[in-house]
């Protein structure tokens, strides 16, 4: 398996919310979350929540080969709470979450957990890449987000309809009808997506935080296919240069309303034998 990694802060000097790292036969790409402007109880903040959660489900799927992901997801939520409950208050709304991609190779499979709204995209030996992503998030935004979406990004007006959004979307996080995200409650492992492909079928693995899709899913102006085409042909960095390139065409997200106007991104690319 060779590996390919490349990752950009949304800003420059900012921290990246975002974690990835790989090992022999496994990888994890963790994109924190947090609600900006709000009070996390939390002294740690979003990118130790991630990168500490994204260490720890590491070394506990490779360490443990026959536990379940979602089982090894639950023990890493469990030690990350065990860390910082004495310190931080985990009771609050807005208290640091992150998405969550595992993906194990072993016995002729590969394994695979996917919650929140990052990608994992499968390269098919035959046939086009399937994509495996957990639209809940998505879903609920859509029902929340139309205020904002009319405004333009990083105007008083957006960030006053942006921060309605965030609160509404805060209020179902890890609720029935809402949307499941890893955070200080390790049931949360219990919803992700998971899943079993034969690895003979793959050419190569991808797994990407939603910052580094936005060329798809936000902008529609690629392809699964063509992704897969840019990381074969030139890389991790090329996508990401070329996801950039968009975003300062439309700073005000005038074309391409969003949240934010440039998001962490990242991309871990597994090339298979």
């Amino acid at each position: 398996m060779r590996v390919a990694l490349d990752s950009l802060p949304g800003e420059p000097g900012r921290d990246n919310e975002d974690f990835a790292a790989a090992a022999p036969g496994a990888a994890v790409l963790l994109d924190g979350a947090g609600v900006a402007g709000a009070e996390t109880g939390c002294a740690h903040g979003v990118a130790w929540f991630s990168a500490t959660l994204g260490g720890l489900l590491m070394s506990t799927i490779t360490a443990h080969p026959a536990r379940p992901l979602a089982e090894c997801l639950a023990d890493a939520i469990r030690a990350v709470r065990s860390l910082h409950e004495d310190t931080c208050d985990l009771t609050f709304r807005a208290s640091p979450t992150s998405t969550v991609i595992a993906v194990r190779l072993d016995a002729g499979a590969l394994e695979y957990l996917v919650l929140g709204d990052s990608s994992l995209l499968l390269a098919e030996r035959d046939g086009a890449p399937s994509v495996v992503t957990d639209r809940r998030l998505d879903d609920v935004g859509k029902r929340l987000r139309g205020p904002v979406d009319v405004l333009p990004t990083g105007s008083p007006e957006h960030s006053a309809a942006l921060a309605e959004y965030r609160s509404a979307l805060t209020g179902l996080r890890n609720q029935p009808g809402g949307f499941w995200i890893a955070g200080p409650q390790p049931r949360a492992a219990e919803h992700a997506l998971t899943g079993a492909v034969p690895l003979e079928s793959l050419t190569s693995v991808t797994l990407l935080s939603d910052g580094a899709t936005r060329l798809v899913d936000r902008f529609q102006l690629a392809t699964w296919q063509q992704t897969l085409d840019v990381l074969t042909s030139s890389g991790p960095r090329e996508l990401l240069r070329r996801v950039r390139e968009v975003e300062a065409g439309d700073p005000e997200g005038r074309r391409w309303p969003r949240g934010k106007s440039r998001d962490d991104a990242t991309v871990l690319h597994l090339m298979l034998p």
